[in-house]
């Protein structure tokens, strides 16, 4: 089943079992693809899909972050749950150990020592993770952390 289905048919599943919570942010997760489709002009495969509510899930973290400097936590929970939500829908995250082996590899395959090389090598680390779900930030500290020994 195609991500946007799953999403719909989630939806009318919530509007039947009358949870407001998740209705509301499956409501926002499907305004999110289609506003895309239609910047787009075309319909989201399932990986542009997956890139959107990755995007929905920064902003949200980034939302939790200024609650939680502001003092307002009531807000900050809010966002924490519409988080929890959307990663239902996500692929399993790339973990620690694999983005450790991934730099690894993608080293050892360009023979990089240079801090210089840093972009190529996160390009090819990027494409080794195949759609999923990484923290670039996490990969970026890796590499540099290689590539600087």
């Amino acid at each position: 089943m195609r991500l946007r289905d799953r999403i719909n048919d989630d939806l009318t599943a919530a509007m039947k079992a009358r949870d407001a919570e998740r209705l509301a942010v499956l409501r926002m997760m499907k305004t999110a693809v289609k506003n895309k489709e239609i910047d787009l002009r075309k319909e989201l495969d399932d990986a542009q899909a997956v890139q959107v509510l990755l995007s929905l899930v920064r902003q949200r973290k980034d939302s939790v972050e200024q609650f939680t400097r502001g003092g307002r936590l009531d807000l900050a929970d809010r966002e924490s749950a519409e988080i929890k939500v959307i990663e239902e829908y996500l692929p399993q995250a790339v973990g620690d150990e694999e983005i450790e082996q991934v730099v690894r590899d993608v080293i050892a395959e360009a023979g990089t020592v240079s801090i210089k090389d840093m972009g190529k090598i996160m390009k090819a680390c990027r494409e080794s993770f195949s759609g999923r779900p990484v923290d670039g930030a996490k990969v970026s500290e890796v590499v540099k952390a290689r590539l600087t020994r």
